[in-house]
């Protein structure tokens, strides 16, 4: 690693760790408490979907079938650069919608699609991340700033109720166990016993997805 790399590593860092610990205040200061403005209305709430590579989507988009379309509109469904097939389903879904409702100005015309930087690709090197890192945390900052949704929904942050993915059946994920190990999440979800019995407080409920 050359000079001028070791340079950037070493200027990208600090700003790296002030993002993350703003965040990280952000989240501790607002945790637990509801927006005022998510009292029922019939204009709906903005709702900020986020999709994942592997089974993530599929898991997301069984929450997604589960909810109030009039209540959650319009909706934003969000996705990786490189994530070929998750918006793929979910305009799947939404144009279901359009052929179920033909009469109803609801489905497609309520969604839209956002494509986002990926922080780390598989395989993609921790030193080289830093800069891609930098580069997905600002794009997903200017995606927050332009939509601005009062309704988030992920396998993550929030007023949190995190729901661990049924695919970790032995041990936590890296974002699981970053939120159980700092008590970030409000509620902390396994769908294995086993898990439980890892990590006790965490709560077992069988299998939500």
């Amino acid at each position: 690693m050359g000079p001028d790399v070791s340079m950037a590593v070493c200027c990208a860092f600090p700003v790296l760790v002030s993002l993350l610990l703003i965040r990280f205040a952000y989240v501790m200061y607002h945790s637990g408490h509801m927006p005022s403005k998510l009292s029922a209305s019939a204009a709906g709430m903005r709702s900020l979907i986020v999709l994942g590579s592997g089974g993530h989507t599929a898991e997301m988009m069984n929450v997604v079938t589960t909810l109030q379309k009039d209540r959650f509109t319009p909706r934003y469904y969000v996705a990786a650069l490189t994530d070929n097939m998750s918006l793929q389903k979910a305009q799947v879904y939404e144009q279901s919608l359009v052929r179920v409702e033909v009469d109803k100005e609801e489905g497609v015309e309520n969604a839209q699609f956002v494509q986002i930087y990926r922080s780390r690709e598989v395989g993609q090197s921790y030193i080289t991340s830093i800069a891609t890192t930098l580069l997905a945390t600002s794009h997903a900052i200017w995606i927050i700033i332009r939509i601005r949704p009062q309704v988030v929904l992920g396998l993550g942050w929030s007023s949190i109720f995190y729901i661990e993915s049924i695919a970790r059946v032995k041990k936590l994920s890296l974002s699981g166990l970053l939120l159980y190990k700092l008590r970030i999440a409000d509620q902390f979800f396994v769908q294995w016993p086993q898990l439980q019995q890892k990590y006790p407080r965490a709560c077992y409920a069988g299998r939500l997805m």
